[in-house]
């Protein structure tokens, strides 16, 4: 029999926005964990009792998306098992670019949402301003006969937070939120990590039913048994209800945000190596890529930076968990880098590299993981990149001493230095670099052409160069 359910919300925004302040003094308002003193994991989601003025002890679970833009994946995907959104615009700064992709994404969901203005504690908050911004971007206000309930917090004071989840409450009501616990069991994976001591672990969220300790249930058309259960508290449970959050051992895999797990439903997916060798065949097929090992502590990150990298990137393996030495051999074979992001790598592992030669780069932050591939990705068509110019020279004629190809150069920018290492490009095109182990001018040994000079280079290694081909000469 179908009954009311706790609401399942979703915060978005612009980062630094106020949104984990937000979310940390929802945090503190949790009863169960004052009274259990238990800190709320990450798990993906987390749930809170909240006593409502009019409804008395309620429940609330907020699926807990990140708000860099680069999760926009996964913030889509949060949506999907969403009741509710809430948009977060700080009163001190109103509308950004974050805040305008959040908005699409949650109409892209077709959810209800509300806006919650935060930092209004702040001496430069104008939530006036901010209507108006939002208005600007056809948000039909509730004050001002719409249906866009707009309420005032400040996560650091917590004035508003109770308003807001009073909201979320009524929400949940007035929409009759409802599912069966005694009918057939449907849950969404919200997160999946990979733990070092406990194994593969996967964050559901139940839609329906109830699951339960032991439960055998249906993954990627194959069965699996419920070994254990954790709450967001991190305490072992025996169950879990609809809108209830659990870490779930005994899945065989990390499953990606939104698939779908049940007792009679199945979900089609394929065999990781089947996916990987699939983008190992199309990447083959391109020239000019940049080989990346990739290693994540979720899946949900891993999904988010492989939705989020540059087109010039060939994936040679990507997964979840700590760089592990086979990671170190294959970046060797097929010299790639290595990305960690927030996954452990043991001093042997990096030592392992080291002896081979494999770039292991940690990172912490999303965005930062991304510029630094750009970036690499740029030095890869433009060595140039992140270097001074010393000169350059067009190469004018070319011809051949003592069996060995000169090339004939006129410097129109700076001087061109022997001790330099130096770049060959035609037109946009990278040809080599190399070092000058041969520089004459009227066939004297010289260290430096000057702006106008004339002169005549070799090159080591030797460079195909042609006429018409740009010398960049660094620093």
């Amino acid at each position: 029999m179908a009954k009311l359910r706790p609401g399942v919300v979703t915060i978005m925004g612009h980062v630094d926005h106020g949104k984990t302040t937000l979310l940390d003094k929802i945090r503190e308002s949790n009863l169960a964990a004052k009274e259990s003193g238990g800190i709320t994991q990450h798990i993906g989601a987390y749930q809170i009792e909240f006593t409502s003025k009019k409804r008395g002890l309620q429940k609330i679970t907020f699926i807990d998306t990140p708000g860099h833009a680069a999760f926009a994946q996964m913030r889509a995907r949060g949506a999907k098992a969403t009741d509710l959104a809430i948009l977060v615009v700080a009163a001190d700064e109103g509308v950004q670019a974050q805040t305008k992709e959040s908005l699409a994404h949650i109409k892209d969901a077709k959810i209800p949402y509300l806006i919650a203005i935060t930092k209004i504690d702040l001496a430069k908050a104008d939530a006036e301003k901010v209507k108006e911004e939002l208005m600007g971007l056809e948000i039909e206000l509730e004050e001002l006969g719409g249906d866009i309930p707009v309420l005032l917090v400040s996560g650091t004071t917590g004035k508003g937070v109770n308003d807001l989840l009073e909201a979320i409450v009524a929400f949940a009501h007035k929409n009759k939120l409802q599912a069966d616990p005694e009918g057939e069991f449907q849950g969404i994976v919200i997160e999946s990590s990979q733990d070092s001591r406990k194994g593969v672990l996967n964050t559901i969220l139940v839609q329906n039913g109830t699951l339960k300790l032991k439960d055998e249930v249906i993954v990627n058309n194959q069965p699996a048994t419920v070994k254990a259960m954790f709450n967001d508290l991190g305490k072992r449970v025996a169950q879990a209800f609809p809108a209830d959050p659990v870490e779930v051992l005994g899945l065989a895999e990390a499953l990606p945000a939104g698939s779908v797990i049940g007792k009679k439903i199945t979900t089609e997916k394929k065999p990781e190596e089947e996916q990987l060798e699939e983008v190992r065949d199309m990447f083959a097929k391109k020239e000019a890529k940049l080989p990346l090992i990739i290693k994540t502590d979720t899946q949900g990150t891993l999904e988010a930076v492989l939705g989020n990298l540059p087109g010039e990137v060939q994936i040679v393996h990507a997964g979840i968990g700590e760089i592990a030495s086979s990671d170190v051999f294959l970046a060797q074979t097929s010299k790639a880098k290595i990305i960690a992001f927030r996954v452990k790598v043991s001093n042997f592992t990096a030592k392992l590299a080291a002896d081979n030669q494999v770039a292991i780069k940690e990172f912490k932050i999303i965005y930062e993981l991304l510029e630094e591939v750009e970036k690499a990705v740029l030095r890869m068509f433009s060595p140039d990149i992140e270097r001074e110019i010393a000169g350059q020279a067009e190469i004018i004629a070319e011809f051949e001493i003592d069996k060995k190809r000169i090339a004939g150069g006129r410097t129109f920018q700076g001087e061109i230095n022997r001790q330099l290492p130096v770049t060959i490009k035609r037109g946009e095109e990278i040809i080599g670099e190399a070092k000058i182990s041969s520089l004459k001018h009227l066939k004297e040994d010289v260290q430096i052409a000057k702006k106008g000079q004339e002169f005549g280079a070799s090159f080591t290694p030797f460079l195909d160069f042609k006429m018409g081909d740009v010398i960049i000469s660094y620093r």
